[in-house]
């Protein structure tokens, strides 16, 4: 994916984050840091912030499920796992996953149905299912990763939502 495309792509999604349509100000989202050609960018998680928006971001720790932060800005991240940037704050503990507004949730591809196929390591759904059960879980994906059904296993937690640059907020299930 080039550099421009994913300019592209994290100004759309910051548009989105900072329109009051997916997130508002005073809620509290958990998002992600970007890696690879994954959607988003730091500077799009600034720009929300900068918005009023609250940002928890993960910390692989152990074997998961994820351990949650405050993202201070992309000077207080550090190297992870998995070439993973994390949040340098204290750590929250998994249960942080409970105030959470809106969670985004990395993506390779999604289905209408709300089924995720992630990277495989299992973190995000040994997590998931500590969200507050009304949480909406929203899965970031472009638009040709969003697909009519995807493999299912009895362990995955269902997305409610996607979330891509160019069709924005789209209910699943």
């Amino acid at each position: 994916m080039p550099a421009s495309v994913r300019f592209d792509e994290a100004m759309q999604l910051t548009a989105l984050l900072t329109s009051g349509r997916v997130v508002s100000r005073g809620q509290t989202l958990c998002a992600y840091v970007p890696i690879g050609s994954e959607p988003g960018s730091v500077q799009m998680l600034d720009e929300v912030a900068e918005h009023g928006v609250r940002i928890l971001l993960p910390i692989v720790a152990g074997a998961g499920p994820l351990d949650w932060a405050w993202y201070d800005g992309h000077e207080f991240l550090r190297p992870g796992p998995y070439g993973l940037r994390q949040p340098i704050g204290e750590r929250l503990g998994e249960a942080a996953l409970r105030i959470a507004d809106v969670v985004l949730v990395p993506a390779l591809a999604v289905d209408r149905h709300g089924t995720r196929l992630g990277r495989g390591a299992g973190y995000y759904d040994r997590s998931l299912s500590l969200a507050a059960p009304d949480t909406p879980l929203i899965a970031v994906v472009r638009d040709p990763e969003l697909f009519d059904v995807l493999p299912a296993e009895p362990h995955d937690v269902r997305m409610s939502g996607v979330l891509t640059p160019t069709r924005g907020l789209l209910r699943l299930r």
